[in-house]
C-alpha cells in the first residue's frame, strides 16, 4: 500500500482565511484510486524553506509519495517548484509534461504551470496546482503511473529483476516480443 504525504502550500489556508479544499480533494482521490494511506498532512505558507524542509523530512522518513498543491504559477510568492528542486535528487519531467498537457485541454493557462516532479531517495514528489479542479485533472492524468513509479523507486521492478515482465505496463512483453523478432531475421 502506498503511503502519501499531502502538503498544501498557501498563505491563505495557512492563515485560516481559506479552506484546504485542494488538499482534501487529493486525499479523497488518493484513497479512492490508489488505496493509499495518508501518512502526513500539512499546510505551509508560500515560503521556499518551509516547503523544502517539510518535503525533506517526509522523504527522509520514507513516505512513498509526496503531493504538493499550490504555488506552481507565476505569482511572486509561487515558489513551490524552486523549493522542490532544492530537495529532489532526480527530476521526472514526463509527469510534469503530462500534467501540463492535460491542463491545456481545459485552459490555455495550463502552459503557465511550473510544476516539478522528482525523486529524493525512494520518495516521489509531485507538484500539483492549487485549485481543486486543477488537482483533480492533473492527478487523474498521472494516477495510473504512480504505483509503478513508486515500485521502481523501491527497486521492485527493473529490467534485470524478476517480475519486470509482469508490471502491467506492457513494456516487458513488448521488450521480449522485440527480442523474439530480432532472433528471426526480421528487419527493424
Amino acid at each position: 500500500m502506498l503511503t502519501i504525504g499531502i502538503l498544501t502550500v498557501s498563505d491563505g489556508v495557512f492563515a485560516g482565511r481559506r479552506e484546504d479544499v485542494s488538499g482534501r480533494r487529493i486525499e479523497e482521490l488518493a484513497r479512492e484510486r490508489l488505496s493509499a494511506t495518508v501518512a502526513r498532512r500539512a499546510v505551509v505558507p508560500d515560503e521556499r524553506e518551509r516547503i523544502a524542509k517539510t518535503l525533506r523530512e517526509w522523504a527522509d522518513a520514507g513516505i512513498d509519495l509526496a503531493l504538493t498543491t499550490g504555488g506552481t504559477g507565476l505569482g511572486p510568492r509561487d515558489v513551490t517548484p524552486e523549493a522542490t528542486r532544492s530537495v529532489i535528487e532526480r527530476e521526472v519531467p514526463g509527469l510534469a509534461e503530462v500534467m501540463r498537457a492535460e491542463s491545456l485541454k481545459h485552459t490555455v493557462h495550463g502552459m503557465l504551470s511550473r510544476a516539478v516532479c522528482g525523486t529524493r531517495g525512494r520518495t516521489l514528489i509531485v507538484n500539483l496546482p492549487g485549485s481543486p479542479k486543477g488537482v483533480e485533472e492533473n492527478l487523474q492524468a498521472i494516477m495510473e503511473a504512480l504505483p509503478h513509479a513508486v515500485a521502481l523507486l523501491k527497486g521492485e521492478f527493473t529490467e534485470h529483476a524478476p517480475g519486470w515482465e509482469k508490471t502491467g505496463t506492457g513494456q516487458g512483453e513488448r521488450h521480449h516480443e522485440h527480442e523474439r523478432h530480432e532472433g528471426h531475421g526480421h528487419e527493424h
